[in-house]
């Protein structure tokens, strides 16, 4: 092939690569579109609904500014206390339970 030959070759190649780029370019932005409006749609109606505020039933006698409801994970100085033989009653906010 002749030096002419090849550039035309050369040239047909980089335009066929240039619009093959740009077609894979708009199918990719076409589909992240579609993906952003469902997930969007599904973030709209997957919001939980809002929980009162729930007072606090438990405190540390050690540190009476840790208090705990009663829900979710137990706090590390409520299971350190467990451990060591307490009763969970014995730190209601209201006080033990006789029983």
């Amino acid at each position: 092939m002749s030096l002419d030959e090849l550039w035309t070759l050369h040239e047909q190649v980089l335009g066929e690569l240039g619009r093959k780029v740009a077609e894979e370019k708009t199918k990719l932005e076409d589909r992240l579109r579609l993906l952003k409006s469902v997930s969007s749609a599904a973030t709209s109606r997957s919001h939980r609904r809002p929980y009162p505020k729930v007072q606090p039933k438990y405190r540390n006698p050690k540190n009476p500014a840790e208090t705990w409801a009663g829900r979710g994970k137990q706090p590390r100085w409520l299971k350190a206390q467990l451990r060591s033989g307490r009763r969970l009653a014995d730190f209601l906010i209201d006080g033990p339970t006789g029983s």
